[in-house]
């Protein structure tokens, strides 16, 4: 099948890695920021094929990991509530909140639905005129168009009771946050390629340039990542830090600019938490004064929500690339994928999920 065998050819594959030896002179530590880019490397074994000292680090690239508990408390707030019908993609179902989860809140009565779309939730809405439908809108750059183009169907519509719970992250703050914190040991990353084809690639020479760093948006096949991989260590070793496309054919370099139009039309810039990172400034968006109307945590009065995480689990330190999954205590023994104690082990993006699904015990 076009772009999946061919992005897995085990001779080509074999001449990348050859390229990446030959190149390496010193040790290097790269950040994958998407999660998705994490599950390929662990699922290939890519980086136990690297060269001894050459570290990949996993990153914060996975919109349910980062997706902070207050919101997460928030939604069951809103979906246990009479007269609710509460949508979700099944990827958040499972998330634990503070006590419960979105599949305990359904189990107790509470009308929750798993939908592809955005738009079907939207569809629910105008089906169920007497009833109040919440779609849960989170992610990055990727999933943020299709929420903001149903937004404006719904405004368009004239569908009153539907609504948008909003967590949208954008990743070139979180760039800049992971370069600025003291324990940063991220030399290069890997950008997401899902990001930039919405995104455009406008937004990271600067990063680059800033922090010393090459910048190198990748896709999620295995010759993906080691083409990105190998131009970043290039980069590297001739002491440049530039920004570089290895996924032309999903990027092109302004990216989609319909998408970032209808983006501009219904978002914002905000400051935003991420889970186990804390606050980032301007690194999310929330709609605006135009179609606040439609922002279901205003419309259920759930802002003053906080939550504490709990004190076995170290997402948190998984998510900013600190430690590996299987260093923190609690992996594999009493956080499971069939009992999370984080995101991190439930998302199917999650670093803890890929370890465990791969039965990486070692980095």
């Amino acid at each position: 099948m076009k772009y999946l065998d061919e992005f897995s050819d085990p001779d080509l594959a074999r001449s990348l890695l050859r390229q990446i030896h030959a190149a390496t002179t010193r040790p290097w530590a790269l950040m994958e920021v998407c999660g998705g880019q994490t599950h390929s490397i662990i699922r290939h074994g890519i980086d136990q094929l690297l060269p001894d000292g050459v570290e990949m680090i996993h990153g914060p690239g996975c919109p349910v990991c980062v997706t902070p508990l207050s919101v997460i408390d928030k939604a069951l707030a809103i979906a246990a509530r009479p007269g609710v019908i509460f949508c979700s993609f099944g990827d958040m179902l499972r998330v634990p909140g503070s006590g419960r989860d979105l599949f305990e809140v359904r189990s107790a009565g509470a009308d929750v639905r798993v939908v592809y779309s955005p738009l079907d939730a939207l569809g629910i809405a105008r089906d169920n005129p007497d009833r109040e439908v919440v779609f849960f809108g989170i992610g990055f750059e990727t999933t943020a168009p299709a929420n903001a183009l149903t937004v404006h169907q719904a405004r368009r519509l004239g569908i009153r009771n539907f609504s948008l719970l909003v967590s949208h992250v954008l990743v070139p703050p979180a760039i800049s946050a992971i370069m600025e914190s003291p324990r940063c040991r991220v030399q290069g990353f890997l950008a997401a390629g899902h990001v930039c084809s919405v995104m455009g690639t406008s937004e990271y020479p600067s990063l680059s340039q800033k922090y010393g760093v090459p910048i190198v948006v990748t896709g999620f096949e295995p010759l993906d990542v080691l083409e990105g991989i190998r131009q970043a260590i290039v980069q590297l070793e001739q002491g440049r830090h530039e920004t570089r496309n290895a996924y032309p054919r999903a990027v092109p370099e302004t990216g989609n600019p319909v998408a970032r139009q209808m983006l501009a039309d219904v978002f914002e810039v905000t400051d935003r938490a991420w889970r186990g990172i804390g606050t980032i400034p301007g690194s999310g968006w929330r709609l605006t004064d135009r179609y606040r109307d439609f922002d279901a945590e205003h419309r259920f009065d759930v802002t003053g929500v906080h939550a504490a995480e709990s004190a076995l689990c170290r997402s948190g330190e998984v998510l900013q690339g600190l430690i590996k999954p299987h260093e923190c205590a609690a992996f594999g023994r009493v956080c499971t994928p069939r009992q999370p104690l984080g995101a991190t082990m439930v998302s199917s993006e999650g670093a803890c999920a890929a370890y465990y699904t791969y039965r990486r015990v070692a980095g």
